[in-house]
């Protein structure tokens, strides 16, 4: 996990999606036009929180977000979704 130079502001979270399934559980290989995005990623930065609501996931956690919640962002060559917290479903 790369050091990046950004800070959310109130509820916001930084995260590094994974790597999406190359291959399927039978052993099929998935082509790059069919593979779904991923719906886990890694917390690479935290805003602060509001004033009623504290931040409740630290850097380092794993976590599921839904298919179609953040914004996508591309920073120092890689990839990573800005998302309020309460877009976040789940902390593996």
């Amino acid at each position: 996990m790369a050091k990046v130079n950004i800070k959310p502001l109130a509820d916001r979270v930084l995260i590094e999606p994974m790597a999406a399934e190359t291959k399927t559980a039978s052993g099929i290989y998935i082509p790059d036009t069919a593979k779904e995005k991923p719906q886990k990623g890694k917390v690479v930065a935290v805003g602060p929180g509001t004033k009623d609501e504290k931040i409740t996931v630290k850097v380092g956690d794993t976590v599921l977000y839904g298919k179609y919640a953040g914004t996508e962002l591309k920073l120092e060559g890689s990839d990573y979704l800005m998302m309020r917290e309460s877009d976040i479903l789940a902390i593996i």
